[in-house]
């Protein structure tokens, strides 16, 4: 039988047709993903479920949920300092207070007005300058009425 294989191959081979016969790559590519999240629920259910099992079974606990043991001792100390409040505790930025954001849409409101107020205040300028010189020279030009024309 393996002559068979081995002709065939050859055959196959010299016909050119190596393209079929490629390798596939071993490597396997590796995924990004961040870190995995727990609910509080879930860390209360397997700390209770780890907490009554022997040690074969703690095991078989941790492998079967992907976990480590230095997980379990994190959320027994979050379970110890805070019982659900601190294993619930969200990650990431607190949402901004509704009063901050209200804060700080004023002080941009402010801000612009402020712009306004000094514009309107030079255009108000740059007119009495305009105005008083229109005046000195409408007052310049006009002819003495004492005096002879030409």
């Amino acid at each position: 039988m393996t002559t068979t294989s081995n002709h065939s191959l050859n055959a196959h081979a010299q016909t050119g047709a190596t393209h079929d016969m490629t390798d596939p790559d071993p490597e396997v590519p590796e995924r990004a993903r961040g870190p995995r999240r727990y609910s509080a629920s879930y860390k209360a259910r397997i700390l209770e479920e780890y907490e009554q099992l022997d040690k074969t079974g703690k095991g078989a606990l941790l492998r079967r949920e992907g976990l480590s043991t230095s997980l379990i001792s994190e959320w027994r100390k979050q379970r110890d300092r805070g019982a659900l409040a601190a294993l619930a505790k969200p990650a990431g930025r607190q949402p901004a207070d509704p009063r901050d954001r209200e804060v700080a849409r004023l002080r941009r409101e402010n801000q612009r007005l402020q712009a306004e107020l000094g514009k309107a205040r030079k255009v108000i300028e740059v007119q009495g300058k305009l105005s008083a010189l229109l005046e000195q020279l409408a007052t310049d030009s006009v002819p003495e009425t004492g005096g002879e024309t030409r």
